[in-house]
């Protein structure tokens, strides 16, 4: 028998155009040797999810949940339950963290099974990146709290890359730089890098926002000196290096040309400004060096290499048990149920009018 899923598809050249569909999975009694079937609760829906809809194509993530006729779904970070199994070691009622669409229902291919995770060995996933593909038990994940679900959600994926970012920061002297700017500094994945850079001391951290956001970002204390788009020009002129979340093609030449040869590096990391984005493109006569897109899954295989797999989980989750209570200060949630009202969320997201002290939860499911 079939269970029907709902999901949330979008224009691949258009994330403008997005609509929700139906579709029909097996269910518990039809499932294959070596499958399971899971229902996705909840899912953090952030700027980032954007950036995943504007490199879908430049960076594979439209591989992940493939959609038919130039549609896509666009990957989200959350939680699911094993509805049912025929795969050994994943049992009906397993709570995983992990990738999933934006959507009710995803069948799986569980291997590599051990008792804190598998990885879904669907062949349409094989090419992509494993952290993509790993799903964990909740029951056996030292980072998982139940109080703390959204901000794992929402921070949690982004947190890695803001660690891996100040990790190739420091792994490369700062590039000779003495100050770090960071442009949509109110998102997720720069927020956690700010804190990392805090802590660690040395560089001045300097946070690039928008005028909306520049009282939210300022009462954070996160950043040395918070400056708006409008005054980018103000920039002291210092050895500096650029980690641009926003990915504003506007943005990017500006600094460039302001900093010209004191632009030590230019890292580009995603692209919450997507209506502007440029990806880097038709960057090579800037001024100063060249813009270079920061991948975080190379550099974390990079990693993985040097201090083992579980090395580099623990020195990711020595930092994140002193970030993740103190989110809860910075911002709050709000619960979206509901297909119609997760679509609806999906269009204020990608229009940019999500108020950045307010984090997405969300589930197609209604309450």
């Amino acid at each position: 028998m079939a269970v029907t899923a709902t999901d949330i598809v979008v224009n691949k050249s258009n994330l403008s155009e997005a609509r929700l569909i139906e579709t029909s999975l097996p269910g518990p009694d039809a499932l294959a040797a070596g499958q399971a079937l899971l229902k996705i609760d909840t899912y953090a829906l952030t700027a980032n999810n954007i950036s995943y809809g504007v490199a879908g194509d430049f960076l594979g993530y439209w591989d992940f949940f493939p959609a038919e006729d130039g549609f896509g779904r666009i990957p989200v970070w959350g939680f699911a339950d094993v509805v049912a199994s025929r795969a050994e070691g994943v049992h009906a009622g397993d709570r995983l963290y992990g990738y999933y669409p934006m959507g009710t229902y995803l069948v799986v291919e569980p291997g590599r099974v051990t008792k804190h995770s598998f990885l879904d060995m669907a062949d349409h996933r094989q090419a992509r990146s494993p952290i993509y593909n790993q799903y964990l038990f909740t029951k056996t994940d030292a980072a998982h709290s139940p109080e703390f679900e959204p901000e794992i959600s929402l921070f949690r994926p982004l947190f890695t890359t803001s660690f891996l970012l100040d990790d190739y920061l420091a792994d490369n002297a700062f590039f000779g730089a003495d100050t770090v700017v960071l442009s949509s500094a109110s998102s997720k994945t720069a927020l956690g890098l700010a804190f990392i850079l805090s802590k660690r001391g040395g560089p001045k951290v300097i946070g690039l926002t928008s005028p909306r956001n520049k009282m939210f970002v300022e009462s954070l204390g996160l950043y040395d000196q918070t400056v708006t788009y409008d005054d980018l020009e103000t920039l002291e002129q210092r050895p500096t290096a650029f980690v641009d979340m926003a990915g504003n093609a506007d943005v990017l030449r500006r600094l460039h040309m302001h900093l010209t040869d004191n632009l030590k590096d230019s890292c580009l990391v995603g692209a919450t400004h997507w209506e502007a984005s440029g990806l880097g493109g038709n960057s090579g006569d800037l001024p100063g060096p060249k813009p270079q897109m920061f991948f975080a899954p190379t550099h974390a295989k990079k990693r993985m290499d040097d201090w083992t797999p579980a090395g580099f989980q623990d020195r990711v989750s020595a930092v994140w048990a002193d970030f993740i209570p103190k989110t809860k200060a910075w911002m709050h949630h709000t619960n979206i149920n509901g297909a119609a009202a997760a679509l609806d969320a999906y269009f204020e997201t990608l229009a940019g009018k999500v108020d950045p002290s307010n984090g997405q939860i969300v589930s197609l499911w209604d309450d």
